[in-house]
């Protein structure tokens, strides 16, 4: 009798050392959920960075306002009969 309770000692040691440090323990069971709630987090960010492109092109296919602006806004685009004005900041 003696045997088998330190039989099922030594065998409920083993598991309880498997469940809160060996592979697949509590605390790394954790740390994978913290890790995946950081990329869902990350996913949901580059999702909306994703729509925001997708509307920018949808735009720029569909009609010449996108093209527009773009123009003016990186290129500089003046429109003839346009007065363009330049505003030079002092502080620089």
């Amino acid at each position: 009798m003696r045997w088998i309770l330190i039989a099922l000692t030594v065998l409920f040691i083993g598991l309880q050392y498997r469940l809160w440090v060996g592979p697949a323990s509590w605390a790394e069971v954790a740390a994978l959920e913290r890790e995946l709630d950081e990329r869902r987090q990350i996913n949901k960010q580059l999702a909306e960075r994703n729509k925001v492109l997708e509307n920018e092109v949808r735009n720029l296919k569909e009609g010449l306002d996108g093209v527009e602006g773009r123009a003016r806004s990186e290129l500089g685009l003046i429109k003839q009969g346009e007065t363009f004005f330049l505003i030079v900041d002092s502080d620089k």
